[in-house]
């Protein structure tokens, strides 16, 4: 009898082991899904932003500068958001990504505010629509940020409470990086201007 009382007991115990070893799976997986959004809609920013600087240099052609410096800015961020993609949480790619962000964020305002000098740029169609195409994404973005935060706070939570604690650490599920801004600058969008 006390044979059959310890098999329940350990097998209960297994039981709850696999619950809670499903549930840390169950919401990793929901982090990586949710930076898979934030990685669709920063490779449409990314793509975006080429045919930007294109419409820009057929009026900003004094502008050279500047107009490479957005290019090699999306070119870091794009590498980031690579690494990034292939390691959701890890706080490095987090990190990187976060700066290479910072970065691009800081160029583009840079080219809109030189924008402000070439009135024919700033009244050109083309122009006018990639703005508003890249101040939608610019706003999924940060949709698609704040799922992704939320996911990596679900499962960072579940893995340090007790008892999963005990099983994240058996099984080495790490802590994951939420995206973070670290300055001001970064949780603006750009500033695009229509006037």
């Amino acid at each position: 009898m006390g044979g059959w009382i310890a098999l329940g007991v350990v097998a209960l115990i297994v039981v709850f082991v696999i619950v809670l070893y499903n549930k840390l799976v169950t919401l990793r997986n929901r982090y990586q899904n949710a930076y898979s959004q934030i990685d669709v809609q920063l490779k449409r920013r990314y793509d975006l932003i080429p045919n930007l600087v294109e419409v820009a240099k057929g009026y900003m052609a004094h502008e050279r500068e500047t107009l490479e410096a957005v290019i090699q800015a999306r070119n870091g961020a794009q590498q980031a958001n690579a690494r990034a993609a292939s390691q959701p949480g890890d706080p490095t790619a987090m990190a990187g990504l976060a700066g290479a962000e910072a970065l691009l964020t800081g160029s583009l305002g840079k080219l809109f505010a030189l924008q402000e000098r070439y009135p024919e740029l700033k009244a050109d169609g083309q122009m006018k629509a990639l703005q508003e195409e890249l101040t939608s994404t610019e706003n999924r973005i940060a949709f698609s940020r704040q799922a992704y935060n939320d996911a990596v706070t679900a499962y960072n939570t579940q893995r340090e409470v007790f008892p999963s604690s005990m099983v994240a650490g058996t099984f080495n599920f790490q802590r994951a990086a939420l995206l973070e801004l670290t300055s001001p600058a970064e949780r603006e969008a750009p500033r695009v201007s229509f006037s």
